[in-house]
């Protein structure tokens, strides 16, 4: 048994959460894909994976090797990265997850650059808004705005920040008027977020004095998509706090007034955050530094006064 490439197929299987799109990528038949991970199973003296008709799942050895695994195979790549020749280039797959805003609207329109630089990377875009499990669900790394928590297993990479814009359109304003003081959104009502990490929607934070202060405004609709919640504010159905780069270019526009300028938020880091392994793989290092630069470019277009 061939350890490395045994190694190589089970993280395969893990990712792909199947053993026929594991053969496929890797242009084994099925029936080799299946044996190896067997003989692993025998030579390891444990199950692995929880195999039904439906799905597979990871049992707590077969996360434990499989975090083992991407280590091992990381370190491999990292060394033979380290010599001239084609083994340190970028290739494979690569799965990132992130926002659906912020694919939208900073990734997906550069995407274009990514795959001229590393035409040898199969690059697949996931967008949510929620907490995943990168291991389990086989994601190399995600982008996700705020301050991360502390991690034993996650490396986090600061990459930009934007601001917290509250904004409205014109038709609301004229009817309802022009907050100009946190007290003055007593009179208002808002579009909430629904937060896919409390099941609530999310509060208001602003800092007045070198003092934070939480607001919870009045909602007579909630929503859970981003592009949805825009689409409420332009069709005038109360204020929304939306990220600077979500709402830049209806600003712009005059589609939507930004209001309570002088009533600043926290600035929201991004940050991309990966497996914390000793060496970093060549592709999602050229990765991270692709969109770390996309996203530095971009920044300067985020500030609104």
């Amino acid at each position: 048994m061939d350890r490395i490439q045994s190694m190589q197929i089970y993280a395969r299987v893990v990712e792909m959460h199947s053993f026929t799109r594991a053969a496929e990528s890797l242009s084994l038949p099925p029936s080799r894909v299946t044996r190896s991970v067997k003989e692993l199973e025998a030579f390891l003296g444990v199950c692995l994976l929880r195999r039904t008709t439906r799905h597979i799942s990871l049992t707590p050895d077969g996360t434990l090797y499989y975090d083992q695994c991407r280590r091992l195979l990381a370190d491999i790549e990292a060394v033979e990265s380290s010599f001239p020749g084609s083994a340190g280039k970028p290739r494979g797959r690569l799965r990132v997850d992130m926002t659906l805003s912020l694919a939208r609207l900073v990734v997906l329109p550069r995407i274009k650059d990514f795959q001229a630089r590393f035409p040898d990377v199969e690059l697949t875009l996931t967008m949510a808004d929620r907490t995943v499990e990168l291991i389990q669900e086989g994601i190399d790394c995600v982008i996700r705005a705020g301050t991360p928590e502390d991690s034993p297993t996650l490396v986090a990479k600061r990459i930009g920040a934007f601001d917290w814009i509250v904004c409205a359109s014109p038709e609301y304003l004229a009817e309802h008027g022009t907050p100009n003081t946190l007290e003055d959104l007593a009179d208002h009502h808002a579009v909430g977020y629904l937060s896919s990490r409390t099941a609530r929607s999310l509060e208001w934070h602003f800092v007045m004095d070198g003092e934070e202060r939480c607001i919870r405004m009045p909602e007579r609709l909630i929503v859970n998509d981003t592009d949805a919640y825009v689409e409420c504010a332009l069709g005038g159905l109360g204020l929304i706090r939306a990220g600077s780069y979500m709402v830049r270019h209806h600003l712009a526009s005059g589609r939507l007034v930004h209001v309570l300028a002088n009533c600043p938020a926290p600035a929201v880091p991004l940050s991309v955050l990966y497996p914390k392994n000793r060496h970093l793989s060549p592709t999602v290092r050229a990765f991270v530094d692709w969109v770390g630069g996309v996203v530095r470019e971009a920044e300067g277009s985020w500030k609104v006064a």
